[in-house]
């Protein structure tokens, strides 16, 4: 088998993704690997969306999404859309259904070359989020960071978008929070069995919020599509904002916001937002080596 597999370098939002083309092939990008890729940067990256034969009839292909630190992931908003992009560029095509961890996903490109995706429906049972303990309303579960009588961060709205998160809500701009100092303690808390995305979110007004994610497996990120749907739906769900919001994720150099979607008709979750190819190379993906194609070294 040829070591090496055709991937590109892409973003969205800002968000760095690795789509890797794994089709026709039996084994999988590695940890060692994806952690090996983290660790140039080049090619550093948030995920890796690694695009295997389907496993399900009537899906166009499953996708193994991987972290940085090696492990596995649920969703990928940001990444999904790349994939939209990279395979609407190979095939001409508009619409995809891919097979995830998280469960089907749809996702089509727009004509005005936005990307659409169904994220599916949000999940709020503490048990299937998961939360470690019992909250019979998990729209503000007991969790601070902080003074007991002045906490900086306190009562999260906790969901599942394919993946556990954490909304904070903030008054200020969540620039000026110390994330990187309270995000792994979040991240990590013994509430979160399975670890969680941690967001600050701050409600702008009925149809706007600006959002600040620690990404689980990643750390602070330029852009998290599932968090950004998660704050969206846990605004939505408190009165704060109706069920069409626009996010502006505010790590993003890309000033394009996402705009998300909690349909009342059928319970999805839709987000539509852009995607950039940056370069395209090749790999091993049991080592992580990799090339540069020529043609994009200048770039």
């Amino acid at each position: 088998m040829e070591n090496r597999v055709p991937f590109a370098r892409m973003n969205g939002l800002g968000n760095k993704i690795l789509v890797v083309d794994m089709r026709g092939r039996a084994d999988r990008v590695t940890p060692e690997a994806a952690i090996a890729l983290a660790a140039d940067p080049a090619t550093g990256f948030d995920q890796i969306m690694a695009i295997h034969d389907p496993k399900a009839e009537g899906t166009d292909a499953w996708i193994d999404i991987i972290n940085c630190d090696g492990t596995m992931a649920q969703a990928c908003g940001n990444g999904t859309r790349c994939v939209v992009q990279a395979l609407a560029a190979e095939t001409g095509r508009k619409s995809f259904t891919f097979h995830t961890r998280g469960g089907i996903l749809q996702a089509r490109e727009q004509e005005d070359g936005m990307i659409s995706v169904d994220m599916g429906k949000p999940v709020f049972a503490w048990d299937r989020i998961p939360l470690a303990e019992e909250f019979h309303d998990t729209s503000r579960i007991e969790l601070q960071i902080g003074p007991i009588d002045n906490p900086v961060l306190h009562s999260p709205a906790a969901a599942s978008m394919g993946n556990p998160h954490a909304t904070f809500w903030v008054k200020d701009d969540p620039m000026s929070y110390d994330l990187p100092r309270f995000g792994p303690l979040l991240e990590n808390h013994p509430i979160f069995p399975e670890k969680a995305n941690i967001t600050l979110a701050r409600v702008d007004s009925d149809h706007e919020i600006t959002t600040r994610t620690w990404e689980r497996g990643a750390g602070e990120t330029l852009a998290c599509g599932s968090a950004a749907c998660a704050a969206a739906v846990n605004a939505a769900r408190l009165g704060k904002t109706g069920r069409k919001v626009t996010v502006n994720v505010a790590t993003s150099p890309v000033k394009t916001p996402l705009v998300i979607e909690w349909r009342e008709s059928d319970d999805h979750v839709i987000m539509t937002g852009p995607a950039e190819w940056e370069w395209s190379g090749r790999l091993d993906p049991a080592t992580g080596a990799f090339e540069r194609d020529p043609e994009t070294l200048a770039s």
